[in-house]
């Protein structure tokens, strides 16, 4: 692992020489990001479920000049999760980034999580395997490799769900916030040894889960309390995944980031005053 630049320049954002791990790579805010760390220099795992995603994903970034390898992980799965770190370790010769960023988001079961009175137990147990178990599992199998080379960056996708409360998902809601305590204990527990941990909290991306999973009534909604102009892009995310993985942020760690268009930062009266006001 680099030590951390003492002056600000390109160089500092530069993940030249680092190899980078990406879960849910294969689309959405994923393919952003390993997109967006092989351009900055990463050598790049592209872990997916969709294994024929993975490999189109790596074959972009090899296409542009970068190095990549397709990894296939069933994340409900810890011997999966492990041979996933193990593969990285052996392609590329150790790990610097790992980024947990795959969430179930499969359409059924968004729709099966609803009010606390309505959850089942298998709802819920399926978003905790996902969502929180397996980046567990990931930072328990990467953090060695990790401390071999001098530490490394570890950076999970969490949600803006997880930080307020809503009418459905709490099973998902609940799961990232999970994640939020994860990140924190990972940072206390092995920041002495060079690992930094933060979490990214997104608000609302345009990616093919959201179209699968958000009526586009309830997008107009989000449109109007977001304060900037647009909805978020996988691209958003993945710019700040690389400023964390990067030297730029070596002091920045057990951080829970808001990524959000401002979404969670007004008055919840604020869309409605918008239009009183006109």
């Amino acid at each position: 692992m680099t030590s951390a630049a003492t002056t600000i320049g390109p160089e500092t954002f530069s993940l030249a020489g680092r190899v980078a791990l990406v879960t849910g790579g294969a689309s959405g805010i994923g393919r952003a990001t390993c997109l967006a760390l092989a351009a900055s220099g990463a050598s790049v795992v592209v872990a997916d479920l969709n294994a024929a995603g993975a490999r189109k994903v790596a074959g972009e970034i090899e296409a542009g000049g970068g190095r990549a390898h397709a990894q296939p992980v069933d994340l409900a799965e810890e011997a999966s999760i492990a041979a996933m770190i193990e593969a990285s370790v052996r392609v590329f010769g150790g790990l610097d980034i790992l980024h947990n960023n795959a969430a179930d988001s499969d359409p059924a079961l968004m729709a099966a999580d609803g009010a606390i009175v309505e959850l089942t137990a298998e709802v819920w147990d399926r978003n905790m395997r996902i969502n929180l178990r397996a980046p567990m599992l990931g930072c328990k199998y990467a953090i060695p490799h990790m401390i071999c080379r001098g530490g490394g960056s570890i950076i999970n996708t969490s949600s803006a769900s997880g930080l307020t409360g809503d009418v459905v998902r709490a099973a998902y809601a609940a799961s990232k916030a999970g994640l939020g305590s994860l990140t924190q204990n990972v940072a206390v527990q092995y920041g002495k040894q060079g690992i930094r941990c933060n979490a990214i909290a997104p608000g609302v991306i345009s990616t093919p889960a959201l179209e699968a999973n958000v009526p586009k009534a309830a997008v107009e909604v989000y449109v109007e309390n977001t304060l900037t102009p647009r909805l978020g892009r996988p691209e958003d995310i993945a710019a700040v995944v690389v400023f964390l993985a990067s030297d730029a942020a070596a002091f920045v760690t057990g951080q829970i980031l808001s990524v959000d268009g401002g979404i969670l930062s007004h008055h919840t009266a604020m869309a409605g005053i918008r239009k009183l006001s006109g």
